[in-house]
């Protein structure tokens, strides 16, 4: 009979698992074997893709879910590569995207009683009460496999909860024994599991909402992911080109909204400063947000009316939130929002009152793209993080996928690239530095026809692990270009610390122990690791060639490309 192991891995294929991203260890001798004997006898398994770092193989499978809403395989090491995760796990939690995490465990027997029992010094070592509980908290669901013969049911269960809303990582720990069992080939098969269906509103939810909106005098939307749905930015699209809505993103995970609608009232992210768009309205409606403001220096004002829609409008994981809602709604922001729209179909509207709230929009609109076009001239060779990001958007076409992970130029990207298609942009989610690299292979395997490039701090760049990222970025053919915005330090510390303390003894002293100066030579860490393209830019004039040249290296040559571009000092 097949093992357990074997089994495991046919029973991936068949639920749709296209890669194995994986960090073998000693606990994984029976999968090795499998993988051999799957190549030998030319069975269906998923593609292993070896990941010589664990944060960058669930980054990886994180990229990947981005673009094609399924969840891939990462496998890890007993405990340690459990820990080694810990970043990317947070991140996959927070992003709410479907990935399934392998982890073996040591042998739980040690005289040989059944294969696969101890036989190396580390099995006791690496032998922990809780292995499960270093990812307890950040998991839909964890659970341990005792016996291959129900290993079909155990996975496809767990698939269940990575790809139901509100989706994201899962966890299964399978001890050495368990994968050299023998089982037989009706192991795999088990009763179907499928995601839960999308969410809707209630008949009386849906009027409420509609009503509120309609009699509203000025309503904004403002969301963070529910771009994750192309259908989802349609109905926002419509409705609000209907009724005359403004659009704010609040820290965006995806494009959510076309930055070139006149609705669009653009971005906000930590500014210690009140949004003049949310002040402005009597209705706001929340969907699919995390952080709609920062109540602290920016909110509603006191009399206007909150609505939340959400996949997770508890946010069962947050220990605080709150936004003084008047109503909540549990629901799937794409059928929400086409429920709304279909009521207005038997619904009169007043388009004197719509015209008004579009003019008012509308003005906010170009004031705010005159401002942006003013930041992007800039003064003689210097360059900013506004030029540079301008500069980009000339070579960005319809076959291009932004990765945003450029944490103090987050704003900045987001606003100066202006992007309008929904899937083509996308930022980590969550807080756990480095991810774009690893994400950037994993959304280069799922769409290998487009053009990939993240944008990255130096201070995330490092995070990244690039020696990993461009090696496999080599031998699995994934090339990208990564853009370093270069201030040389950790700017996001240095602020916070001015936000707190603006006028203390870090606002006066010469250095905060945040400074990477001089850097490293982060093009030549591409360049050894995996034979990348290579560049440091210090003048505005040298820009657009380089970019040009690293999008050659990229879409021609087929080898990745790093440009380290020297922004002013933090």
């Amino acid at each position: 009979m097949p093992t357990a192991a074997a089994v495991m891995l046919q029973t991936l294929a068949e639920l749709g698992v296209s890669y194995l991203f994986a960090n073998f260890g000693s606990d994984h001798p029976a999968i090795l074997e499998a993988l051999a004997e799957a190549r030998a006898k030319g069975w269906k398994v998923p593609s292993v893709i070896t990941c010589p770092n664990e944060m960058v193989a669930l980054s990886a499978a994180h990229g990947h879910a981005l673009v094609s809403g399924r969840a891939q395989a990462v496998l890890v090491h007993v405990d340690c590569g459990t820990q080694a995760l810990g970043g990317a796990v947070h991140n996959a939690a927070r992003a709410r995207v479907p990935v399934l995490i392998l982890a073996g465990a040591s042998p739980f027997t040690q005289h040989g009683e059944l294969p696969g029992s101890r036989n190396e010094f580390i099995h006791w070592i690496q032998d922990v009460f809780d292995q499960r509980g270093l990812v307890r908290g950040y998991t839909r669901y964890e659970n341990e496999i005792r016996t291959g013969r129900n290993i079909g049911e155990m996975f496809r269960r767990a698939l269940q909860f990575a790809e139901s809303d509100p989706k994201g990582p899962v966890y299964l720990m399978i001890p050495r024994e368990v994968l050299e069992e023998e089982v037989p080939s009706s192991a795999a098969r088990s009763p179907a599991a499928p995601a839960i269906a999308p969410i809707a509103l209630a008949p009386a939810s849906v009027e409420m909402l509609g009503q509120a909106l309609r009699s509203a005098r000025m309503p904004l939307v403002v969301t963070s992911y529910l771009g994750r749905s192309a259908a989802a930015v349609r109905e926002l699209e419509r409705l609000a080109r209907r009724l005359g809505l403004g659009v704010l993103e609040s820290v965006p995970h995806c494009l959510n909204f076309s930055a070139d609608d006149p609705l669009y009232q653009g971005s906000q992210w930590n500014e210690q400063s009140q949004n003049e768009a949310l002040a402005a309205a009597d209705v706001v409606l929340v969907i699919d947000a995390d952080v709609p403001w920062i109540p602290l220096v920016n909110q509603p004002r006191k009399e206007a009316r909150i609505y939340h829609i959400d996949i997770d409008p508890l946010k069962e994981r947050m220990p605080l939130f709150g936004i003084g809602a008047d109503q909540v709604f549990r629901a799937d922001a794409a059928t929400a929002l086409a429920q709304i729209n279909a009521w207005l179909n038997s619904q009169s509207i007043d388009e004197n009152i719509v015209a008004a709230r579009k003019t008012f929009w509308q003005t906010r609109h170009k004031s705010r793209l005159a401002e942006l076009e003013r930041r992007e001239q800039g003064n003689g060779d210097r360059i900013t993080g506004e030029i540079l990001t301008a500069a980009l958007r000339r070579y960005v076409d319809a076959e291009t996928i932004i990765l945003n992970e450029g944490i103090t130029h987050n704003q900045i990207i987001t606003d100066h690239l202006k992007l309008t298609r929904p899937g083509s942009c996308f930022a980590n989610g969550g807080s756990s530095l480095g991810w774009h690299g690893g994400a950037a292979i994993g959304i280069k395997l799922a769409a290998p026809e487009k053009t990939v490039i993240a944008l990255t701090g130096d201070g995330s760049y490092m995070f990244s692990q690039p020696a990993t990222v461009h090696w496999m970025a080599r031998q699995y053919g994934t090339p990208f270009l990564q853009v370093i915005y270069n201030n040389r330090g950790w700017r996001a510390p240095k602020l916070s610390a001015l936000a707190i303390h603006p006028s203390g003894y870090a606002s006066r002293a010469n250095t905060l122990a945040v400074e990477f100066d001089p850097p490293p030579d982060y093009g030549a860490i591409a360049a050894a690791a995996g034979g990348a393209f290579a560049r440091k830019v210090i003048s505005r004039a040298a820009l657009d060639e380089a970019i040009a040249a690293a999008l050659h290296a990229v879409r021609v040559e087929k080898r990745a490309a790093v440009l380290d571009i020297w922004l002013p000092h933090l």
